[in-house]
């Protein structure tokens, strides 16, 4: 039986870096979440997948055990072995190679050896899938308490939220949980809620509920770092004219002066008025507003002629 490639299963070279990881995680786990794909049992079992995957591969420790764990047993099982005569003395409590045992990893399960526990999922069933059950019942000797496993999840959030903070209410293990979001959230950014994840082995805690921040897109506004961009629909006679103006931001309505002269495409910034930032009250990006004039279109008679008189006047005034 192969050994897992989580590598292949989030799409990255074994040679990937931390943050290549983090990225290709992000996008499958958006692209899979059940949110997304109600009643899809396949992308469930890969969303689920990508998350042992990620377990395993953000945690360096992990990934250096798993890296060594699969090298040594495709090369042992490539070489005329059998999953029953690996040798485990390199990893715990088994025996020299080439002999047969009943193994049992020394002090504990496999779970023990990737930090994990019990539970949906968890690295005992990634082993028990190589070796049958070698691994599951009177083959494991007693455990001590043990830290349950983070969960990890991914809550989409508007701008609007991100902006001005919001309370949500999320579901774990059967209870309901109120989260307060503070203003500035970003894209990426992960929320911990400490010992809400999976129940602890034996007494043990349990472990944390990590909720990773997807912001929604949005129509109107594009975010770039902590600075808003959008467009303004400018009426022609305020752009000519001049005067005050009203505009939606993320938070509020705000009131606005516009030069007379206006051209079609200024930007205009409004300092502080962009993302706050996150645990950082007082500090803001700034909104970007490109004003777009606004063309009137089914005119009177009465405005015709005007329009008219104008475009004499302007064609006299440079004669």
């Amino acid at each position: 039986m192969d050994v897992k490639d989580y590598y292949k299963i989030l799409g990255v070279e074994k040679t990937a870096t931390a943050e290549q990881i983090k990225k290709a995680y992000r996008k499958l786990a958006v692209k899979y979440h059940p949110d997304k794909n109600p009643d899809n049992k396949a992308a469930e079992d890969k969303f689920k997948e990508i998350n042992e995957a990620y377990e395993v591969l953000s945690d360096a420790d992990k990934r250096k055990k798993y890296d060594q764990f699969g090298e040594n047993y495709k090369y042992y099982e490539q070489h005329g072995g059998r999953p029953e005569d690996y040798d485990w003395g390199q990893y715990g409590g088994g025996g020299a190679g080439g002999q047969r045992h009943t193994y049992s990893y020394g002090g504990g399960n496999m779970d023990d050896m990737f930090g994990g526990a019990g539970g949906d999922g968890n690295f005992s069933d990634f082993f028990e899938q190589l070796f049958g059950s070698r691994f599951s019942g009177g083959s494991r000797r007693q455990q001590g308490p043990g830290k349950g496993r983070d969960v990890q999840a991914t809550m989409e959030v508007s701008l609007e939220d991100a902006y001005t903070g919001a309370t949500r209410q999320v579901e774990v293990g059967g209870s309901r949980l109120n989260i307060k979001l503070k203003p500035g959230l970003y894209e990426g950014q992960v929320i911990r809620l400490k010992g809400k994840g999976n129940p602890g082995r034996s007494g043990g805690e349990s472990g944390d509920l990590l909720i990773t921040i997807h912001l929604a897109p949005h129509p109107q506004y594009e975010l770039k770092g902590q600075d808003i961009h959008t467009e303004l629909a400018l009426p022609l006679y305020t752009a000519v004219l001049g005067g005050k103006i009203t505009v939606n931001t993320p938070g509020a309505s705000l009131n606005m002066n516009i030069p007379a002269g206006t051209d079609s495409g200024k930007v205009f910034r409004l300092k502080g008025k962009g993302m706050p930032a996150y645990n950082n009250t007082g500090s803001a990006g700034d909104l970007y507003i490109k004003a777009m004039v606004h063309i009137p279109t089914n005119l009177s008679d009465k405005e015709k002629e005007l329009f008219q008189q104008l475009s004499q006047l302007n064609e006299n005034g440079h004669a």
